[in-house]
């Protein structure tokens, strides 16, 4: 997914939140409690494809950093997450496996850092 299409989500959600008028035919929704926006196409216009949208998925890694206590001060873990292990990991601290505070979690392409 292009970081345009990233960029146009975000400032979607920010007139939402500010209640400035959206001027796009997507509107954000509500649903179990959590914001979205749907896209059905591309910046250029072009209708999503399933095949690319589940390669792109694959390439993805994300960055989750954690905060925990260490010696009775804050410290930071930084876990590289492959796409198909994030809801595990997440699942993790659901399930008290894991503790500690999910500070940030960023998507990055190992192959882009060789």
């Amino acid at each position: 997914m292009s970081e345009e299409i990233s960029k146009k989500v975000i400032n979607i959600f920010s007139k939402h939140i500010k209640n400035k008028p959206v001027d796009s035919p997507e509107k954000v929704k509500t649903f179990a409690g959590f914001s979205y926006v749907r896209l059905d196409k591309d910046v250029n216009g072009y209708p999503f494809k399933a095949e690319k949208l589940l390669n792109y998925a694959k390439e993805c890694h994300y960055l989750v950093k954690v905060m925990r206590e260490k010696n009775g001060a804050p410290a930071l873990y930084s876990y590289n997450v492959p796409n198909d292990k994030l809801l595990d990991f997440l699942l993790m601290f659901r399930n008290n496996e894991l503790n500690g505070s999910i500070i940030e979690i960023d998507k990055f392409f190992p192959k882009s850092i060789i």
